[in-house]
């Protein structure tokens, strides 16, 4: 929502307003009013607020830059407390406006732990963190309200559900203090993402808050849990028995907030074209909006100096493969292209099944026609592990201790060339490399030979004969060999 971004959605929110306001009857003319003068607020709700857990994070937080342009100080963000992301992420401090200091201020004295501060990103919004054990005393309490308003029944075992009720309830909580706080008609959107932050638009709703309210879905959750089975999801998209496929996940409970948040939102929103198809046949409403998710398009303006930190990270990929691929380091990198999948580790959601298979097919393919190209994939994933490949470590090492030998190498030459030259005599092979160059430099080749093949990981895997990413390299059989034109790597980010 600016005009750096590459999707602008203008007015997105001042729509939403102009369509569940009647008082805006001259919607044009009020345009040039800022927010603050038209006393409305704007609160983005979201569980990965100041909270890293996936890509609804980074969503957020690239956005937040324009939204605060365009809207200023009447604009904040409500997430969940999370001590470590808190302390490197947010500067906590003490709210300037009177209505959300005494709001915090009224939650605080029930003994709820609330923390407003800025997040330190550009645009340096407004946040207001909730922490989620401080409340934990009401969660059967609001447990039964659920219960009386929609019928929903949260199993006592389901953590992240248990959660999420304490999120929502804690949510309206603020906005309604913050509401009454307001001695003057105050106008309130609140933008809820995903089902985790859903709760609070139903209970909002269900009190009458005086807000317009907007649910975003960036994919629904039985579109995930179908999509990570073997069902063939698109093709029969309008046949699923929609209640018995979320009761057989044990997920019925949690469809349920879903698609009851989907319905009691005034507008409501998906991030594409495909997810509005899957939300009309899954949680049976059409999107009244689909806001892509933009790119902010001003941090590549200067493209000389893009290109110059693409050649730096460049260049630091082609140390980390040498080091990685010595003894097997038999390829160009200037004939090499670089291929990337990384996201949370869904085997099938996020494509790694059809990526691996890609490669074992590009790599045949290569081979067969004798291409000099190579292609090296890094697969970025998650996952549980204990320690660092010690083989991946040790070519780094390698690599380290043979480039500091070749520099050592090269002084020295340049030292004897500068001599020659000076005594006016034409330098030759022998009046530069001396036998002792010549040692180190076989030393080091020798210390860069290895039996074995370059390893596939960087980490070693917990119960890697059941990891599906590792399983699915081996049944491809994509082992790093010489003959390969197509070499895989998959990075871990420990848990």
């Amino acid at each position: 929502m600016g005009e750096k971004m590459a999707f602008r959605r203008r007015g997105s929110f001042a729509r939403t307003l102009r369509s569940l306001e009647p008082e805006y009857t001259d919607w044009e003319a009020d345009q040039g009013r800022s927010a603050y003068e038209k006393n409305q607020w704007f609160f983005e709700i979201a569980w990965e607020v100041a909270n890293k857990v996936g890509g609804i994070y980074t969503v957020i937080k690239t956005k937040a830059a324009v939204t605060v342009e365009e809207l200023g100080e009447q604009y904040c963000l409500i997430g969940p407390y999370n001590e470590a992301c808190v302390r490197t992420e947010v500067e906590v401090l003490e709210p300037s406006n009177e209505a959300m200091r005494r709001a915090i201020d009224q939650m605080r004295s029930h003994g709820i732990k609330v923390v407003f501060g800025r997040w330190l990103i550009d645009g340096y919004p407004k946040v207001v963190l909730f922490d989620i054990g401080s409340a934990a005393w009401k969660l059967d309490e609001w447990k039964r309200e659920i219960w009386d308003i929609t019928h929903i029944g949260i199993p006592w075992h389901d953590r992240e559900s248990n959660d999420a009720i304490i999120f929502g309830n804690l949510t309206v909580w603020f906005l309604s203090e913050f509401q009454k706080n307001n001695y003057e008609k105050i106008y309130m959107v609140a933008h809820f993402h995903e089902w985790l932050a859903g709760l609070g638009l139903i209970v909002g709703r269900s009190k009458r808050l005086d807000m317009a309210t907007i649910f975003t879905t960036h994919a629904t959750l039985l579109g995930r849990y179908l999509c990570a089975g073997s069902t063939d999801f698109y093709n029969k998209l309008g046949e699923f028995n929609i209640d018995k496929e979320a009761g057989d996940r044990g997920i019925y409970h949690r469809y349920c907030i879903e698609r009851s948040a989907v319905h009691f939102a005034h507008v409501f929103t998906t991030v594409s074209e495909v997810t509005a198809l899957e939300a009309e046949h899954l949680v049976k409403r059409k999107a009244n909006v689909i806001t892509p998710n933009g790119l902010n398009v001003q941090k590549f303006a200067a493209l000389h100096e893009f290109q110059n930190q693409h050649a730096v990270a460049k260049e630091k990929i082609h140390e980390f493969i040498r080091g990685h691929f010595h003894g097997h380091y038999d390829f160009q990198l200037d004939k090499t292209l670089y291929f990337f999948i990384a996201g949370r580790y869904e085997f099938s959601n996020k494509g790694a099944d059809m990526f691996i298979e890609s490669l074992a097919r590009l790599n045949y393919f290569l081979k067969s026609s004798g291409s000099e190209m190579t292609v090296v994939a890094f697969l970025i994933f998650p996952t549980r592990t204990n320690n660092f490949n010690v083989e991946s470590l040790r070519g780094q090492a390698i690599a380290k201790q043979t480039r500091e030998a070749v520099a050592a190498v090269q002084k020295d030459i340049g030292t004897r060339l500068f001599d020659v030259i000076l005594r006016g005599d034409i330098p030759k092979g022998e009046d530069l490399l001396m036998k002792e160059d010549i040692v180190k430099l076989k030393r080091c080749i020798f210390a860069a030979q290895r039996s074995s093949l370059p390893p596939v990981c960087t980490h070693n895997v917990l119960e890697d004969d059941k990891d599906p990413v590792l399983c699915s390299i081996r049944r491809c059989q994509l082992f790093n060999a010489r003959t390969d034109r197509v070499k895989v790597h998959l990075k871990q980010l420990p848990y």
